[in-house]
């Protein structure tokens, strides 16, 4: 029974970490939803930041935006696969850095999980750019999970 506790506790941050992240995220994605019109861009920074309405049917960067159907259920389905293990290894982390950097990767991972299964793909509104060259716009979650990742390489390199 003190086992028991003493994992609730351990995973409060966690859980907490995750569900503040996808609602972070989903609130941003449906303010840009609700005031934007897809491909509308507002400049925000001249010649470094705007804030787009854009969607990813694809995987990070555009990796398999061509494939229909089927691409979407193969994402949806790496995505919860993903999901699954990590919330395993925040099952299992002693250290809690350990635990928050994958659930700041679980919160991501979640966000736009539900922008999959709601929409076949995911609502992307951040633009930084230099000129005409622009990396590829991403939102909170892909953020969230940049930020959890690195701290992940730091703890690991840390050791």
């Amino acid at each position: 029974m003190c086992r028991g506790i003493a994992i609730k506790e351990r995973l409060l941050i966690p859980i907490i970490t995750i569900l503040v992240v996808i609602l972070l995220d989903q609130i941003t994605k449906a303010i840009i939803m609700g005031s934007m019109t897809i491909h509308e861009t507002i400049e925000v920074i001249p010649g470094l930041f705007n804030i787009v309405h854009v969607r990813n049917p694809g995987a990070a960067f555009g990796i398999l935006k061509d494939g229909g159907g089927w691409r979407t259920l193969f994402l949806i389905g790496i995505s919860i696969t993903a999901l699954v293990i990590i919330v395993i290894l925040i099952v299992n982390a002693d250290a809690p850095m350990v635990r928050l950097s994958l659930s700041l990767i679980a919160g991501g991972a979640g966000g736009n999980l539900i922008d999959r299964i709601r929409f076949g793909e995911v609502v992307d509104f951040m633009d930084f750019h230099i000129g005409t060259y622009h990396w590829p716009a991403f939102n909170v979650a892909d953020s969230v999970i940049t930020i959890g990742v690195g701290m992940a390489i730091l703890l690991f390199y840390r050791r």
